[in-house]
């Protein structure tokens, strides 16, 4: 069931606050082991002011996924907004390992656990991680279309294949990164997708 944004100013920022701390609790712990008295306790909300603006658990979760890809999206700016060039997509990679390799310990990915941990027992939070996992790839493939009209790319390229061969290899990099706790495993998976861009690029 999915939840309202609340019309008020002060109300958006109270869902926010809630969203934001149910984010990390989700992170740091997983889904299933956070209750919604969990996120209660830590924001400091009665329970009916919680069920005020998510009526159940589903509904935060899914507004946590939401929350989840706004922040992933966004720290991979501009780079992967705007990249027309091969040059341009090897600064996303870089930036990409820059991000995950600064972390103390390797988490993965957000999006991709949350997808994990919900994916086989909530359609809607399935539906809405499917979501941000298109517009991720969308944003890599309007990247390749530029590519393509600018004639880096073959006009046979297939961007949205190519696009989701990358975002797979960010997922699995991180999830290899994460059994390892290095970064290693994300660079070589994502420098494999790399590769085959960059076939196209001399065949061009």
């Amino acid at each position: 069931m999915a939840d309202s944004i609340p019309p008020t100013a002060r109300g958006r920022a109270t869902r926010d606050r809630i969203v934001a701390a149910a984010a990390l609790l989700m992170y740091e712990h997983g889904v299933a082991r956070t209750s919604m008295d969990d996120v209660r306790e830590a924001t400091g909300t009665s329970k009916s002011q919680l069920y005020h603006y998510f009526a159940d658990k589903s509904a935060l979760v899914c507004a946590v996924i939401a929350h989840q890809q706004e922040a992933v999206l966004a720290g991979q700016q501009p780079y992967l907004g705007s990249f027309a060039s091969l040059a341009d997509l090897r600064a996303w990679r870089d930036r990409v390992v820059m991000m995950n390799g600064a972390a103390l310990t390797f988490g993965g990915c957000p999006l991709g656990g949350l997808a994990s941990e919900t994916g086989d027992t909530d359609e809607a939070a399935r539906q809405v991680a499917a979501r941000a996992f298109g517009a991720w790839g969308e944003q890599l493939a309007e990247g390749l279309r530029r590519m393509r009209v600018t004639g880096e790319l073959p006009a046979d390229a297939d961007p949205e294949a190519l696009a989701l061969g990358l975002l797979a290899a960010v997922q699995g990099g991180l999830l290899l990164s994460q059994s390892a706790q290095r970064i290693r495993p994300l660079e070589v998976a994502l420098d494999h997708a790399l590769a085959a861009v960059e076939a196209m690029v001399r065949a061009a």
